[in-house]
């Protein structure tokens, strides 16, 4: 029997089993299944639209469940990715035991998991998202000796008829509460059915975005969860999304992860924060300072900042919310609590123990002392990003800054202070480069730092290729400038992107 500790983790496997998810075994799961009473299991798997895809078993017999727990199924690939040909099209979908979970939706007691995908001739496919970040973090540890660990920031609006009499003024409805936070029982609902999926919650809030247009009110929320390795940090961003369309379904309410939802009003994002950790500590900070190992990943993820946006900013809205004074980056560079940077250092709790002490000067126990909490944030995807590879190409960008000689030179240049965004500081924000303006120069930027992706065989060079012809399909280079002012074009290329991935 495992000792690991399953007191306070909400996820029902891990109460039953009394052990960590990474070591589910084939016969743990059945055992439950068995215990449990489990009527379905639900093969989970992410197609190329980035949505969550099923395939359902009705559990027959203990052989059944063994067989399909052993060996997965088959399923079309051609359907599932656009690279893949109808003549050779068979994948098998693979059982990934550690993420398995009680289906919080079914009629009847059901066992979802998330799968993998291998090729006819057994082997992992090779564009497949999954796969493909999973080699980039093996190659990180490889490396560095640590691993790289990352919680994503998921903000989302909900949105319904308008009713009652509370609503927030326009655009500050930052951590409001119920009854001027009308969606947040959705929220919180979400929050519960994730930690016991699995998922490691940090918190939920309401965020700045909430305003009226017409007979609708939107309101603007955010969940953000705890440092995790990247596939699983992956993992709970897709879950999340399943979750809270689930919850917005059975409620009647509207529920996007758009990057934009109206020009003007607060974008929605999708925020990555990293670190380190090697041997128990956290390699981002030294002496309680951002370390040289962390500003060497952040010019890394700079560097190649424009390129990034192929995977994280997907569609022509995304580019509606790159616009300044948006607290959204446009400008290539990063800096200490800045929000319109690309990478945001974040506070920290240097000091904690002053504060808590000075709050309750009862307290005369000793704290918990735990490991650095410091991170750097990635703040330029949104809701349309491919997460998988979003995090692969900041994994593989970080890992080139590290190699790269002049890092450090490099990230002093890129280094903003906190008032160079007022006016008077012009000049010093006209030496950094801008993100992309839309999904045609994304894909002129990946095309030109595409061997950044592809070196040591992360990024299949098919895959590079595929992601360049999507985004120039839409033919929205100067976008923004065509729809000036034309408000009701606006609204409809919003609507054509409302509930992209």
């Amino acid at each position: 029997m495992s000792s690991y500790d399953s007191a306070f983790k909400p996820n029902e496997l891990v109460q039953f089993l009394k052990k960590s998810p990474r070591e589910f075994t084939r016969n743990d799961l059945i055992q439950f299944c068995e215990k449990k009473h489990i009527e379905m299991v639900n093969f989970r798997y992410v197609a190329e639209d980035g949505r969550l895809k099923t395939l359902n078993f009705v559990i027959t017999s203990r052989q059944y469940l063994e067989t399909i727990l052993s060996h997965g199924e088959r399923v079309d690939g051609s359907n599932l990715f656009s690279f893949i040909d109808s003549g050779n099209s068979d994948l098998y979908a693979v059982p990934l035991y550690r993420t398995a979970f009680l289906n919080p939706f079914a009629s009847v007691p059901a066992l979802d998991i998330f799968c993998a995908f291998y090729t006819s001739e057994g082997k992992p496919l090779e564009s497949d998202p999954g796969y493909i970040l999973g080699k980039a973090s093996r190659e990180f540890t490889g490396y560095t000796g640590g691993h790289l660990m990352a919680l994503g920031e998921l903000e989302f609006y909900v949105f319904a008829p308008r009713e009652g009499f509370y609503t927030n003024s326009d655009q500050k409805g930052y951590h409001a509460s119920e009854p001027f936070s009308r969606f947040e029982y959705i929220r919180n609902e979400a929050l519960l059915i994730l930690a016991k999926s699995g998922s490691s919650i940090k918190y939920g809030h309401s965020e700045v975005g909430c305003f009226t247009e017409g007979d609708t009110y939107y309101e603007q929320h955010e969940i953000e969860f705890l440092p995790a390795p990247v596939e699983q940090a992956a993992e709970q961003i897709v879950l999340a999304k399943w979750v809270l369309r689930k919850l917005g379904h059975q409620y009647g309410v509207n529920i996007s992860f758009a990057p934009k939802i109206h020009v003007g009003k607060a974008g929605s994002g999708m925020h990555f924060h990293m670190l380190v950790e090697k041997e128990g500590k956290n390699m981002t900070v030294t002496n309680g300072q951002l370390s040289d190992f962390a500003r060497r990943m952040i010019a890394g993820i700079l560097d190649s900042a424009d390129a990034l946006t192929a995977f994280g900013n997907t569609v022509p809205t995304s580019y509606l919310r790159l616009v300044p004074r948006q607290e959204a980056p446009t400008n290539i560079c990063w800096g200490y609590s800045n929000r319109l940077v690309v990478i945001r250092v974040p506070l920290a709790w240097t000091g904690a123990e002053h504060m808590i002490r000075d709050a309750n000067p009862q307290e005369n126990s000793a704290l918990t002392n735990s490991s650095s909490k410091q991170t750097f944030e990635y703040r330029v995807a949104d809701g349309s990003a491919d997460i998988y590879l979003t995090l692969a190409g900041l994994v593989v960008t970080a890992l080139r800054g590290l190699k790269m000689t002049e890092s450090l030179e490099f990230a002093e240049k890129l280094y903003a202070d906190t008032d160079i965004f007022r006016s008077g500081h012009n000049d010093k924000l006209a030496g950094f480069k801008h993100l992309p303006l839309s999904c045609w120069e994304s894909a002129e930027a990946l095309h030109k730092k595409r061997s950044v992706f592809e070196d040591n065989h992360i990024f299949p060079k098919g895959l590079i290729d595929g992601h360049i012809q999507k985004l120039q399909s839409y033919n929205d280079k100067n976008l923004s400038e065509k729809l000036y002012g034309k408000n009701d074009e606006i609204e409809k290329l919003v609507d054509e992107f409302i509930h992209v991935g």
